[in-house]
């Protein structure tokens, strides 16, 4: 085999919506998908909008019995398998179990459920927990249970470190697929929407207060506040080259090169240095035999707190020089789904070149002092096909991804469709 990496499914379940049309329309549309958290009333907390799945019911994609074992996060994660696998045109429960592999991201784990189990230990006449507790919190359980349910007993495994993990996800899927494993499912989901995970974000001081949903997350803009968490993510189907040709798969785009860093410092709201986070940008370039000028597009972590904007911005500046590529991000859509959000940027990216367009960027209206980069203003064609997409996670965690989009499908004129 190969050892080439390639993505042949996509799952998206995201406040853009469920499933990838869904989330191209909204990235496309510059719809705004921010709103009041509906999962608990957030009334005494200062940050009181997320980014939400809009109309998602868990019993459409799992069994009872597996839905009151694991939390919402992990339903997401149902999903988004599903519609992947789906998208690749491969079985739900693998003719080879031995050859399917699960690598997801993780942080914050089943905190919904977790809540509710504390709360009725403490708060409850029982004075118990229910025996699912025990798992359905546990950072791995998405992984375990697609595994299980999926019949994916290939070299499993989970990434943790916050929204760099989403990238990290993909790339480990690509080292297991160069180790002999031909299909792996990678990617992220996150729901950091309970009263605990809330006030977890909220002594970062990176959470934004502001009120109005169409101002409140402005990454890189002179009038950025914080980030609004959000829910969700994306789940991908990466598939050795050969493998995937052999049965006739479309295939998006292949994963080309990656590369982390850690700063070795713990975040800091009002300070952040690009250097560890620029070394990860290079070497991801480097690894992919990728020239700097021949980036089509980036899409950044946007932050979305001043400091951290800046260094994002110094750190492109420092791979790319004084004219670095095109930039878009479409957080300010959505929200910050941690390592969801940063494996939604990859769907973004290889979406973008399936249908040949790369997206406007949803900000900022008014780039920072420091801040000034070439933000795409209007969709425009891709001309070499290759994104990088930067992540940076909570306490100095800094990844990195190249991918090199598949030439879309050519367009059938009416002529030959008749024919």
């Amino acid at each position: 085999m190969s050892g080439r990496a390639v993505v042949t499914g996509i799952g998206v379940v995201a406040p853009s919506g469920v499933g990838a049309d869904a989330h191209w329309a909204t990235v496309t549309t510059g719809a705004r998908r921010l709103g009041p958290i509906s999962l608990f009333d957030p009334a005494g907390y200062p940050t009181r909008l997320a980014g939400e799945v809009p109309g998602f019911t868990a019993r459409d994609w799992a069994d009872q019995r597996r839905l009151v074992q694991t939390d919402r996060w992990t339903h997401l994660g149902f999903a988004a398998t599903r519609l992947a696998l789906a998208d690749a045109g491969l079985p739900e429960v693998s003719p080879d179990p031995y050859g399917y592999a699960v690598t997801l991201a993780s942080s914050s784990g089943g905190n919904l459920f977790g809540q509710r189990e504390l709360q009725r230990l403490w708060g409850g006449p029982s004075r118990s927990v229910g025996a699912y507790q025990s798992i359905a919190w546990f950072y791995a359980a998405s992984v375990g249970q697609l595994s299980i349910h999926h019949q994916f007993k290939g070299p499993c495994g989970v990434l943790v470190a916050e929204s760099a993990g989403g990238l990290d996800s993909l790339a480990h899927a690509a080292r297991t697929i160069r180790r002999g494993t031909p299909v792996v499912i990678a990617g992220a989901t996150e729901c950091p929407l309970s009263p605990y995970a809330l006030a977890c974000q909220l002594r970062s001081g990176l959470l934004s207060d502001v009120a109005d949903p169409r101002r409140a997350y402005r990454p890189f803009d002179r009038a950025a506040a914080g980030y609004v968490p959000a829910e969700g993510g994306a789940v991908f189907v990466v598939e050795e080259l050969d493998h995937a040709l052999s049965r006739g798969a479309r295939i998006y785009g292949e994963v080309t090169g990656w590369a982390a860093t850690h700063d070795g410092a713990p975040t800091d709201p009002d300070r952040a240095e690009p250097a560890h986070y620029a070394r990860a940008l290079r070497q991801a370039l480097d690894r992919a035999a990728v020239r700097p000028d021949d980036v089509d597009v980036v899409l950044p972590d946007a932050l979305g707190v001043p400091a951290h904007d800046r260094a994002e911005a110094a750190a492109l500046r420092t791979v790319f020089g004084d004219r670095p590529p095109p930039v878009t991000t479409h957080k300010p859509l959505t929200g910050r789904a941690h390592q969801g959000g940063s494996a939604l940027d990859v769907a973004t990216a290889l979406l973008a070149f399936a249908h040949d367009t790369l997206p406007a960027s949803a900000g900022p209206q008014d780039p920072a002092d420091g801040c000034e980069l070439d933000f795409l203003r209007e969709h425009r064609r891709p001309r070499s096909r290759v994104a990088l997409i930067g992540a940076r996670g909570f306490d100095g965690f800094n990844s990195a991804l190249v991918v090199r989009g598949a030439a879309p499908a050519p367009r059938r004129s009416p002529e030959s469709a008749d024919g």
